[in-house]
């Protein structure tokens, strides 16, 4: 059995050495470099070959790579590195390792060419500039050869160890068994099309009930599913912490041993000195990370259960970077659990290694319904006028005829513009320009000056940059606006926003990159809605799981006779308090109620409180720390009694699992329609003109999806008794009841 490598990756084992450095190196996009490189190509003589693939063996190593380019008649093999700034100020270490590439590719191109010697070049290509530096070595096959061995040699120990651990993996996959007795109602429903959906090759949206295990009914059918299809990894995405908490929980009951689950988190949360910049001279564990990485990444494979607390224990015991650490084992991981954005944001980390090391990966993405809003604000950017003002006053002087460019040109689109909102075509070519030009000044000033980045500089830099990368993909699956306001001068400032509306362009591909995604959620209904703005193929399975819940379960209640339209919040303060009084009378124990707003749910909590001060309440308050939040959802004790106010769409809206007791009915007083407002409607008349459903792409799906979320928090296994109140007269209406739960029976009340 041989264990493929890539050339890159094994460079990156054998050959990096000394400081984790990530002092400021401005670095070129993703489409700059592969338009740098298309330079290059396009300067050199007729006959040059781009995109070299090369393959070798060593022992039970196949090594496979692309070389960038390679001259037949100068004999000459290249690897082009595109970069910004200063290449004198490049770590020494980078250098090394680009030189480890290239003598590998070098090798390989000697044996599979039967060539006795080869000229290898370094090309540096300035993206600013657009000049070349290059640095040239000739190099006999045989010294080659030797250097190729000693790199296999050096990793040959941790592939055979590899080799070993899969065997031993799917081995105990192979044979793995259900951890409980039986399946709940409906999750083995989930889990056979979770695993046809792996064995076929194939996307699934899955739309399965609260409650029945959707975590553990998607996991254990994908990891039966690792040896027969030859997966490598199973990346289990979630759009919250508690979706990842219960991903490790149902990992913990699968016993498959030899399995290695690695939880990666921000690096906000890793950073043992997050006072301290990234490099050798300024943090300790930074400091030599690469030569006491070997140590740390070998006992890490072999705890095998690296969830936060673990990966800092060993990250800590090895003076390594824990955030770092992580990141490099989700290189030799079978199961990594994180965020959306490792795998779906433009510079995803497991996107891009699924990449380069052509995996075989199967994705799981948990509350799959959250995917629309983050990947729309993942290729979204914005700038904002009176932060540009505040940096013009503190930027040093070298930077002031650059920023002052963008100010005026941003001041011109201000008085061109007579409204306060308006949407534009595209983005303005010579703001644009202005912009570019200020990155080039401040990239240029920072590799200058690498230690002089402040807070402000900043922020406003990658923003721009942002905006910049945007810009360049700018289509009809954005939106550019500028949004004025007044200042307290009573100038005028303005918002710039480049707002994605329609993901799909940018995710669909990530879906086409893996084996098989499953997105799975309570509410992934109407299907089409997520299909077309996610980019799934239209053929994509679609599976309606059976509820394991009845009719009898829970009464859904509607009141018909209140309106909690914007127009008509005073009037529905005092129906709502007394039809909450009233069920709470008629079954004491712990209810939520959700409003649209902070402010609609304080005005009925006041209420209410004044005139049923005998019931106790609980209201959420706007930005809750993790303890806070914790506190509220530790009110709903079994045998308590109480209701607690919350925000429809917010923390407590999905992710909570309050069973019994704990958790007797809700109320839910809005639609969850997102505000009446110039961004909203200009989002309906483009939904409206791709999709032909401009209101419901808007406005009633996006709203109803958050309805149902708040609602499945009251029932959650099948001995649950409950009851929700959907407290709108348009609750009533046939659209809007199409979109409930199907084993919903809707008692109309008057």
């Amino acid at each position: 059995m041989n264990y493929s490598v890539a050339v890159r990756a094994l460079c990156e084992f054998t050959a990096k050495t000394g400081d984790l450095d990530l002092r400021f190196t401005p670095a070129p996009t993703a489409q700059e470099g592969i338009a740098g490189h298309a330079l290059v190509a396009s300067r050199r003589g007729e006959g040059y070959q781009t995109e070299v693939t090369l393959v070798g063996e060593f022992g039970p190593l196949r090594v496979r790579g692309r070389a960038d380019g390679y001259d037949p008649v100068l004999n000459r093999l290249e690897e082009v590195k595109t970069y910004r700034g200063d290449l004198q100020r490049m770590p020494d270490n980078h250098r090394h390792l680009h030189w480890a590439q290239l003598k590998v590719y070098g090798w390989l191109l000697c044996r599979q060419q039967s060539l006795p010697e080869v000229e290898l070049t370094l090309v540096y290509f300035d993206i600013g500039s657009q000049k070349e530096t290059l640095f040239t070595e000739r190099h006999k096959a045989e010294d080659l050869r030797l250097f190729f061995e000693t790199q296999c040699q050096r990793f040959i120990a941790w592939a055979e160890q590899e080799l070993a651990h899969t065997a031993a993996r799917n081995a105990t996959l192979e044979t793995l068994t259900f951890p409980h007795a039986a399946f709940r109602q409906g999750q083995r429903q989930l889990a056979e099309a979770v695993y046809k959906a792996a064995s076929t090759g194939c996307c699934l949206m899955a739309q399965a009930p609260t409650g029945i295990g959707k975590t553990l009914g998607t996991l254990f059918p994908l990891l039966k599913a690792v040896p027969r299809q030859a997966l490598d990894k199973v990346f289990f995405l979630a759009a919250k912490t508690p979706g990842r908490q219960l991903a490790l929980d149902a990992l913990q009951q699968i016993e498959a041993a030899p399995l290695r689950v690695l939880e990666l988190v921000a690096r906000d949360k890793a950073c043992e000195h997050p006072e301290n910049a990234c490099h050798g001279e300024s943090c300790p564990l930074a400091h030599g990370f690469y030569d006491r990485l070997p140590a740390a990444r070998k006992a890490a494979t072999e705890r095998r259960w690296l969830d936060r607390e673990t990966l800092r224990e060993i990250a800590l015991a090895h003076q390594v970077c824990p955030y770092y650490l992580a990141q490099e084992m989700a290189r030799w991981s079978d199961v990594v659990v994180g965020d959306y954005n490792y795998y779906f944001d433009a510079s995803a980390l497991l996107h891009g290694l699924t990449n380069v090391n052509q995996w075989r990966v199967a994705v799981l993405v948990d509350e799959a319904h959250n995917l629309v809003e983050r990947a729309r604000k993942m290729y979204s950017a914005g700038l904002d006028q009176l932060s540009l003002k505040a940096l013009r006053k503190s930027a040093p002087a070298v930077l002031k005829k650059s920023l002052e460019r963008v100010g005026r040109a941003w001041s011109e689109l201000n008085k061109e513009q007579a409204e306060d909102y308006r949407a534009y075509d595209a983005p303005p070519t010579k703001l644009l320009n202005a912009l570019q030009g200020a990155v080039t000044a401040i990239t240029d000033y920072l590799t200058d000056n690498p230690t002089a980045m402040d807070a402000a500089l900043q922020e406003f830099y990658f923003e721009a940059m942002q905006f910049g990368r945007m810009a360049e993909q700018f289509d009809s699956h954005s939106l550019f606006d500028l949004s004025k306001r007044l200042g307290k001068s009573g100038s005028s400032l303005s918002r710039l926003c480049l707002r994605n509306l329609v993901p799909a362009p940018f995710i669909g591909p990530r879906f086409a990159a893996s084996h098989s995604t499953v997105l799975f959620s309570a509410t992934l209904n109407p299907r089409r809605y997520y299909s077309d703005l996610l980019g799934l193929a239209a053929n994509t399975p679609w599976l309606e799981v059976d509820s394991p819940f009845s009719a009898e379960q829970l009464q859904v209640r509607i009141a018909t006779d209140v309106s909690t339209r914007y127009q008509h919040r005073d009037a529905s303060l005092t129906p709502i308090a007394r039809l909450m009084a009233r069920q709470f009378a008629e079954r004491p124990g712990n209810y939520l109620a959700f409003f649209s707003s902070y402010d609609y749910l304080q005005q009925v909590a006041s209420l209410f409180a004044r005139e049923h001060p005998q019931v106790p309440v609980w209201l959420q308050a706007r930005q809750m720390d993790e303890a806070e939040r914790q506190a509220f959802i530790q009110r709903f004790e079994a045998g308590g009694q109480g209701i607690g106010f919350a925000v429809l769409g917010g923390a407590f809206g999905e992710g909570i699992d309050l069973p019994g007791e704990r958790l007797i009915g809700a109320f839910v007083a809005t639609l969850g329609l997102p505000q009446l407002n110039p961004i909203n409607e200009q989002l309906k008349l483009r939904m409206a003109a791709q999709f032909g459903a401009g209101y419901d792409y808007a406005y009633l799906y996006p709203g109803l999806q958050k309805v149902v979320q708040a609602a499945g928090r009251v029932i959650r296994t099948t001995e649950d008794r409950g009851v929700v109140h959907l407290i709108d007269d348009r609750f009533a209406r046939p659209e809007v009841q199409r979109l409930l739960p199907s084993w919903w029976v809707v008692e109309p009340r008057t």
